[in-house]
């Protein structure tokens, strides 16, 4: 915190107007200092104040999930904590829908492409390759043979009570304990 008050207060320093009798640029020989990011009145938040959420982060946030974003990157996106876009899921509908909506399309695509590998798959492709200078294109079939791990994700996953690898195991009855005591003494 006291890092970005540091900034804010470097980056206010640097916009303000230079005195007349300085140079306003800088003579060949020196290189430029890395400026730090000028951050303007609208970009500032009171501190402790809850960013306002807009009706557009909803279809922004949808795009974003669509193409595999998490609540931490939407947290970063926004430019607030991943508590904020708690908060805003549970008060605005819309932005709940339009993520579960963008998640969902991407989590359907991945059952798919990870049942492809379970099963196995083949596609249609072109093969560029040369032969004696010639440039040929050949149609080609390739072939993925089933993938057993992810088999066994699959129906982990889908059929926990055949394929999980814990056993619940329920003793019933008593038990006996007999005490033995071995010795290597034969009168004993």
């Amino acid at each position: 915190m006291q890092r970005m008050r540091s900034r804010r207060r470097l980056a206010a320093a640097s916009a303000a107007p230079a005195l007349a009798d300085e140079p306003t640029a800088l003579p060949p020989a020196q290189e430029p200092e890395t400026a730090l990011p000028v951050i303007t009145e609208t970009e500032r938040r009171p501190v402790g104040g809850q960013p306002k959420y807009q009706i557009d982060f909803a279809r922004q946030a949808a795009k974003l999930c669509a193409l595999g974003a998490t609540d931490a990157d939407l947290a970063e996106f926004f430019a607030v904590h991943i508590c904020t876009i708690n908060r805003w899921k549970v008060a605005h509908e819309a932005f709940w829908r339009a993520l579960k909506l963008g998640k969902g399309a991407v989590d359907d695509m991945v059952e798919r492409s990870l049942y492809q590998r379970a099963v196995g798959f083949s596609y249609d492709t072109i093969k560029i390759f040369t032969h004696q200078g010639q440039v040929i294109r050949a149609e080609h079939r390739e072939y993925y043979p089933p993938d057993t791990a992810a088999a066994i994700f699959w129906l982990k996953t889908r059929r926990p009570e055949e394929w999980r690898e814990k056993l619940d195991v329920n003793h019933s009855g008593n038990l006996t304990v007999e005490l033995v005591k071995f010795s290597d003494d034969p009168e004993s």
